[in-house]
């Protein structure tokens, strides 16, 4: 069965989870599938004892109009990232790890306890609160950091950097420099320095659709592309979505603006003098990033045609200034040009 396994069918899923021994032989589950994901099949179980997971199935092709594949195996990276990611982030700032089954791909974790909200559901709905882009800057910063002093054991673990091309470098950068063609130099000096700066454990998924709000506190979830690279990539990819939503939701923009430096600022106080150089590469990634939004494989679904026009024109006014700090892209981009 593991072969064909297909978690969203909660007969299938029964059956599996009985099988396996993960649950008793007569026991019963409710399960329901959760929204919002284009790259697994994600399921909430509930047992009678009142114990709930969240099970992942790796798909081979994403749920996306474009043709983009990645091989279903990023599930068991996505696996070990949540095991380490437990001892190196603050407590409570990650699930815990259940079960992995490398057959079927499936991955289960515990869920967050309800109540909670999805971060980027919160931005949109009603804008940003500056206590949680302070703890989004403080998380990142705390997993960089305590990463790289870890660097002989993480670094043999998380070398590897396939997933994080195919699902990042080739889908985001590669794509948007083939669909804008001016922008091909830009990124592949990017992708260069990018695989030339390898110094931490990077999450390459760092954003607001991947953050639950429980209690207060943010829950960083999906760490399929976790890999050891450059941490600049994290600040810039996380940095976009707050530009982003600065641009879609004008009347809120400035919260927005102010959102994105506390997040800055924050991961730059937690990872003072640790990474030299990384603010000027952060800048380049959040650039890199906007377009990539606008113009590669997986565009940001609440921006209009007109609104992605828009970005890709501002990008590519600042692409070739020199010396801009992230203060200033984040001042600069937050809003569109006349």
């Amino acid at each position: 069965m593991a072969a064909t396994l297909d978690i969203e069918n909660p007969v299938e899923l029964r059956e599996y989870l009985h099988g396996a021994g993960r649950i008793g032989p007569d026991e019963e589950i409710e399960s329901r599938v959760l929204p919002g994901g284009v790259s697994c099949k994600t399921v909430l179980v509930r047992r009678r004892d009142g114990t709930a997971w969240v099970l992942k199935q790796a798909l081979a092709k994403l749920r996306v109009r474009a043709d983009w594949f990645s091989e279903p195996e990023r599930i068991h990276r996505e696996a070990a990232g949540l095991r380490r990611l437990a001892a190196l982030a603050p407590a409570g700032a990650v699930v815990d790890f259940v079960f992995e089954d490398h057959a079927a791909h499936v991955l289960a974790m515990a869920a967050v306890p309800e109540p909670h909200e999805n971060w980027k559901a919160m931005l949109l709905a009603r804008g940003p609160e500056h206590d949680h882009a302070a703890q989004f800057g403080r998380l990142l910063g705390w997993i960089h950091r305590r990463a790289a002093q870890q660097a002989e054991t993480l670094r043999a673990e998380f070398g590897d950097t396939t997933f994080f091309d195919q699902l990042r470098l080739d889908a985001y950068y590669r794509a948007a420099a083939a669909n804008v063609p001016a922008a091909a130099d830009f990124y592949t000096r990017l992708i260069g320095e990018t695989l030339a700066n390898r110094v931490t454990l990077v999450h390459g998924d760092f954003s607001p659709k991947n953050v639950l709000v429980q209690g207060g506190r943010l829950v960083l979830l999906d760490h399929e592309v976790i890999h050891w690279g450059d941490p600049a990539f994290d600040v810039g990819f996380g940095c976009t979505h707050l530009v982003a939503k600065a641009r879609h939701r004008q009347a809120q923009g400035a919260g927005f603006v102010q959102a994105a430096q506390i997040f800055w600022q924050t991961y730059a106080q937690e990872t003072a003098g640790l990474f030299p150089g990384l603010e000027a590469r952060a800048v380049r990634h959040t650039l890199g990033c906007l377009l990539a939004r606008a113009e590669g494989r997986s565009p940001l679904e609440y921006l209009a045609p007109a609104e992605r026009e828009a970005l890709r024109i501002d990008v590519m006014k600042l692409l070739p200034v020199e010396s801009l700090t992230m203060a200033g892209v984040v001042s600069q981009m937050s809003r569109p040009s006349a």
